[in-house]
Order: structure tokens, then C-alpha cells, then sequence
């Protein structure tokens, strides 16, 4: 009988211990469990602190700045242990992600910019700013040091069923500003979808880009055919029209990318932003081949091809960035990028150093 009740005893306080673990702290012994969560809620906020209770229906988490707060479980996102080797900043500041974490070196991932964490990145060849709207929508502007061209960027972001799952949609709309007075103009679109934390994540994104320098001139389209030259000189080649050509160059390009970044320590992350670009041209020319007298060297006939506007295949372009950021605080980073450019023929470093700040 004393052996049954002592493993009815045992299983019983198994139980518990296996309970305990399964589900939050529960209301009977908060000042016995000092295990902090960070509950992120749809809109992106985030609170931290001890969960007192959890019903199934709504969570009762207890933080420092705001005391005991109810949350629908429904409107949570995610919950998770705080860690406190990487998420507790110097002097007990706890930093569970970051405004910085939103983007690579050039891309972007599907996390939103929160609101009240706009932030300003400069960077070598110039500065952007980049503010949020909506707890899924930013806006930024881009530009260089002397102030054109210039880049409107939209992002737009939503999640998932699964808090590792995100997706979302961008675009760059850019002008040439007061070069070329104006008339140069360019946008690239893409789609996104983002696995992973802030801390650790990847993204894959799709898109399209296009550039028009503005530029407008006339060219001469001949009739096409063979022309002799009886005299050794230019045979008449009839003119068919005159085109008004809009855009000296015109270029279009799907867009492949592939990004990510993982902290390597407290405050440090590697961050890899990889683009391949396949570039297209606009043509506009028309073959005019002239034929010599392989004796005399006097001109035989001159041969006229067809005129086919359109875009022809031009360099492919594989951009490779990686390189390390570093958080020094909540408010600041500096990033360095090893970046280089790929081509057929050629290719060439192009090293990047940007740096963050939260405003």
C-alpha cells in the first residue's frame, strides 16, 4: 500500500513538471517563476516580461514599463523565451530586434518598419531615409550626394500562418532629377518572400526593371535592298521615313536576388545581398554594308538591310555583396560590404561601407 501511494505520489508530480513545461507559468506561482517571454503581437509590437496566465483565450503578461497587460491570443504572432545573451543590450536595455534588421545591403527582406523606428542610412555615394506609414508599409527616398538622381521607395509587407513566413512587394520609382534635365526616368518592381527571424532569415525576391534616359533624335530608315555603283561612288539609297526616336537608350532586365543575414555574436551579423541581372537593350539599327572591288578598291554596291526596332540580349550582370554589419547600439550600426561585379568579360570590386541610424 506505502509503495502504491508513493508511485501514485511520483506520477502525479510528473505530470505537473510535464504540464509546467507545455504551458505558460500559470497564475498560482508567478513569484517563483522569473522566466521572461517576448510576445510579438500582428502589428509588430512586442512585449517582455513574465506570462502570468494563459487560458487558451488570451495571454496576461506582466512588463516593467507598462505592468500587467492582457493580450488576445488572437492577436499574437509569436511567443518566444527571451534570450538574454543577445536580446539584453548594455546597462539591462532589452533590444529584441532592431529597425536595421528590415534590409541587407541594397534589397530589402518582408519585415515592416515599425512605427516609430523610421531610420536614415548613408552610404558612399549618398543618403535615404525610410519611414513607417503602416505597421506593413514604408515609404523611403534615395538619392546621391549631389542630390540627383532620386528613388521613391515603397514596400509593402504581410505575414503568415507561420511567423517564420512573410511576404511582400516593393518598388523603386527613380528620376534623373536636374541631369539631363529631368528627362531620364527608370522603376524596378519586385516581389518577396522572406523565411526566418529577424536575427536569422532569407530571402528570395523576383523583379522587373526598366531605365529611360529621355533622350529624342531622328533617324534616317532607307528603303532595304542591294544598290550598284556604277562609278565607284555612293549609289542613291531611298529614304522609306523618318523616325523620331524616343530614348537614346533604353534598357530592361528581370531581376533574380537572393539575401540574408545571421548574427555571428551579440552585436555583430553577416549579411549576404546577391542580385543577377539580365540585361536588355533597345535597338534601333539598320545594317548598311558597302562592298569593295577586292582590285581597284572602288566601291561595287552597297547592301540595305531590314530596320527591326526592338531589344536585343546585352551583359548579364552578377552582383555579389557580402559583407558584416555591427550594432553598436539600438540607434546605430555600421555596415561593410566586399562587394564585386561579375560579367561575361569582365569584373571589378565595388567595396560599400554604409551607416544606420534610428530616428
Amino acid at each position: 500500500m506505502k509503495t502504491s501511494l508513493i508511485f501514485l505520489l511520483s506520477f502525479f508530480c510528473l505530470l505537473s513538471s510535464q504540464q509546467a513545461f507545455a504551458q505558460a507559468p500559470s497564475t498560482t506561482s508567478p513569484a517563483t517563476d522569473t522566466t521572461k517571454f517576448v510576445v510579438t503581437k500582428n502589428d509588430g509590437n512586442e512585449y517582455v516580461g513574465r506570462i502570468l496566465s494563459d487560458d487558451g483565450r488570451e495571454v496576461l503578461i506582466e512588463t516593467q514599463m507598462l505592468g500587467k497587460v492582457y493580450i488576445p491570443k488572437s492577436d499574437i504572432k509569436s511567443i518566444r523565451k527571451l534570450n538574454y545573451s543577445e536580446d539584453v543590450q548594455k546597462g539591462g536595455a532589452v533590444s529584441t530586434a532592431g529597425v536595421f534588421t528590415t534590409r541587407y545591403q541594397f534589397t530589402t527582406n518582408c519585415f515592416p518598419i515599425k512605427k516609430g523606428e523610421n531610420y536614415a542610412m548613408i552610404n558612399l555615394y549618398g543618403p535615404e531615409v525610410h519611414f513607417a506609414v503602416h505597421k506593413d508599409f514604408s515609404i523611403g527616398v534615395m538619392s546621391t550626394w549631389i542630390g540627383s538622381p532620386i528613388a521613391l521607395a515603397l514596400k509593402y509587407t504581410r505575414g503568415t500562418a507561420n511567423p517564420k513566413i512573410n511576404y511582400g512587394v516593393g518598388t523603386l520609382l527613380g528620376t534623373s532629377g536636374y541631369l539631363n534635365s529631368g528627362r531620364g526616368f527608370g522603376g524596378l518592381y519586385w516581389g518577396m518572400i522572406t523565411y526566418g527571424d529577424r536575427r536569422s532569415n532569407a530571402t528570395l525576391s523576383l523583379g522587373f526593371g526598366h531605365f529611360n534616359d529621355g533622350d529624342t533624335y531622328s533617324q534616317t530608315i532607307y528603303e532595304p535592298g542591294t544598290y550598284v555603283s556604277h562609278d565607284g561612288s555612293t549609289p542613291f539609297l531611298p529614304i522609306a521615313s523618318i523616325e523620331n526616336v524616343n530614348g537614346g537608350f533604353i534598357g530592361r532586365a528581370p531581376i533574380i536576388g537572393l539575401a540574408g543575414q545571421t548574427k555571428v555574436g551579440k552585436k555583430a551579423s553577416f549579411i549576404y545581398d546577391c542580385m543577377y541581372i539580365m540585361g536588355r537593350t533597345r535597338t534601333n539599327e539598320q545594317s548598311v554594308d558597302y562592298i569593295y572591288d577586292n582590285t581597284s578598291w572602288q566601291l561595287q554596291q552597297v547592301v540595305v538591310g531590314p530596320w527591326n526596332p526592338g531589344f536585343t540580349n546585352s551583359q548579364n550582370l552578377l552582383i555579389v555583396m557580402p559583407g558584416m554589419r555591427f550594432q553598436r547600439s539600438d540607434s546605430k550600426a555600421f555596415q561593410i560590404s566586399l562587394a564585386g561585379v561579375i560579367t561575361k568579360n569582365m569584373s571589378f570590386p565595388f567595396p560599400m561601407a554604409s551607416w544606420f541610424y534610428r530616428f
